[in-house]
C-alpha cells in the first residue's frame, strides 16, 4: 500500500507498469495510457458538434441534424467508456489497495450520472 506522496506502480493486464503518486491528499492527477486517445476523441467530437451547430444555423433537414447529433453523442459515450476503463483499472485498483472508500463512492456517483 502506498501512502500519500509516495510513488507506486500498477501493472496492467499486458504487463505494462504505470507509476504515480497521490501527493498530500489534494486533487489527484492521473495520466494513463489512453489519455491521448481520449483527447483525440474529444477533439473530434467537439469539431463534429460545431458542424452540427452550423447545420442548425443553416436550416438543414432535422433528420440529418439528429443523425449527426447521435454520432456526437456516441463519440462522447465512447470517450467516457475509455475514461471509465482507465479509472477502474488504475485509480480504483489503487483505492482498494489503500482502503480509500471515498474513491469508490465517487466512482459510483460518476457512473450514475454517466449512465443517465
Amino acid at each position: 500500500m502506498a501512502k500519500n506522496g509516495q510513488v507506486h506502480t500498477h501493472v496492467d493486464g499486458k504487463g505494462k507498469e504505470y507509476a504515480h503518486s497521490h501527493g498530500d491528499g489534494a486533487e489527484r492527477k492521473h495520466i494513463h495510457e489512453n489519455t491521448k486517445a481520449v483527447l483525440n476523441r474529444l477533439s473530434r467530437a467537439s469539431g463534429h458538434l460545431e458542424s452540427v451547430k452550423r447545420m442548425v444555423e443553416d436550416g438543414k433537414d432535422c433528420s440529418e441534424v439528429l443523425i449527426q447529433l447521435s454520432a456526437v453523442i456516441a463519440a462522447l459515450n465512447n470517450a467516457g467508456k475509455v475514461i471509465l476503463q482507465d479509472h477502474i483499472g488504475h485509480c480504483i485498483v489503487d483505492a482498494v489497495e489503500s482502503g480509500d472508500a471515498t474513491a469508490i463512492e465517487n466512482l459510483n456517483k460518476a457512473i450514475d450520472r454517466f449512465i443517465k
